[in-house]
């Protein structure tokens, strides 16, 4: 009999959306974050009269400002993320070594709380301990991996990086449009720019990307409307 005949093709699965949801969230969160706060600020600068100078000056600042409030926001958030995770890690080691027939118990438990009966988990248990017990107690009783480990930089440059990518967009408006037509070019940009980064958000997450662009469009057409409205009111009064 041939050998080819006992094995068995591979069945690959399907692709599992939250193995990038992560990532590529905050990603989308940035830029929409960008794109909006830059967008309403010189719609609103723009309904008040001012002039192309003032409105780059505006939008630049809005940028600069926007994006390190992103890093130092995500870096603080993230670092607190991390000593907390540290402090954990450090209180797991210690129990570890100070019992660790009970922190063998309790991994045992766990893995029956899974679904594995008690000789076959205490099995499994003991195993895991002896290869690497923190790693095993970090993995399965605090719920810590290496993809959820904390990195403040990291989270820092990546959300700095992504509402800059998203600011980009209002500006070059400012730069490239005629001043009659800015306005109107800033709506259409930005309500197109949030509709497709919305439906991203909601492919990559196995939603519906037209409920998920509708979505993200009422809050940004909200957004701009009411900073259009407010900066012709105070244009108006100034004037």
């Amino acid at each position: 009999m041939s050998t080819n005949a006992a094995v068995q093709p591979v069945h690959h699965h399907e692709h599992h959306h939250h193995t990038q949801i992560g990532w590529l969230r905050a990603s989308v969160l940035g830029a929409n974050d960008g794109l909006l706060s830059t967008a309403a600020l010189l719609t609103g600068v723009a309904a008040g009269q001012a002039g192309t100078h003032a409105l780059l000056l505006a939008g630049v600042a809005a940028w600069v400002a926007g994006a390190f409030s992103m890093a130092a926001g995500e870096y603080v958030s993230v670092s607190s993320q991390a000593d907390t995770q540290a402090a954990d890690l450090a209180i797991e080691a210690r129990e570890i070594h100070k019992n660790p027939e009970l922190e063998l118990q309790e991994l045992t438990h766990i893995y029956m709380q899974r679904g594995l009966d008690e000789p076959l988990a205490r099995q499994v248990a003991a195993q895991l301990m002896q290869h690497d017990a923190l790693a095993a107690h970090a993995r399965d009783e605090l719920g810590l991996t290496e993809v959820a480990a904390a990195r403040p930089a990291q989270a820092a440059a990546a959300s700095a990086l992504s509402f800059s990518l998203g600011a980009i967009f209002p500006i070059l408006a400012v730069l490239l449009a005629p001043a009659v037509a800015l306005l109107p070019v800033l709506y259409v940009l930005t309500l197109v720019l949030l509709a497709i980064l919305g439906g991203l958000a909601a492919w990559a997450g196995g939603a519906s990307v037209w409920r998920g662009a509708i979505r993200v469009l009422i809050w940004g057409a909200l957004s701009l409307g009411a900073t259009t409205l407010i900066g012709h009111l105070l244009g108006t009064a100034v004037a």
